[in-house]
């Protein structure tokens, strides 16, 4: 499951051993893509990477932050320190190639 956050509650992410954070927005066509894809694939890795998605109009400073300056753009965190980043929207089978790396 994606749990939809905000900039306050970004330290549940923060606290993550592994952390994909989908910075999106609901005007992008490629986010709404992606958001089903997300979906799916987190299911299958419950327990092993936690799944948050976080709008980057309401949230400006995270995004900022991480310089996140497209969207969607996936943000990885490991014991929340920045260990990855994938930009743009990409199929299942790439998506999962993505986190496999990250275990």
């Amino acid at each position: 499951m994606v749990k939809k956050i905000s900039q306050n509650e970004f330290n549940e992410a923060e606290s993550c051993d592994i952390a994909v954070i989908d910075f999106s927005a609901a005007w992008c066509g490629p986010c709404k893509m992606l958001a089903p894809v997300l979906e799916e694939v987190s299911e299958e890795y419950t327990g092993k990477i936690s799944f948050f998605n976080i709008d980057v109009d309401e949230n400006v400073e995270i995004a900022m932050k991480y310089r996140v300056a497209s969207i969607p753009a996936l943000l990885v965190l490991k014991k929340g320190q920045k260990a990855d980043m994938q930009i743009g929207f990409v199929p299942k089978e790439e998506l999962e190639d993505f986190l496999n790396r990250q275990l």
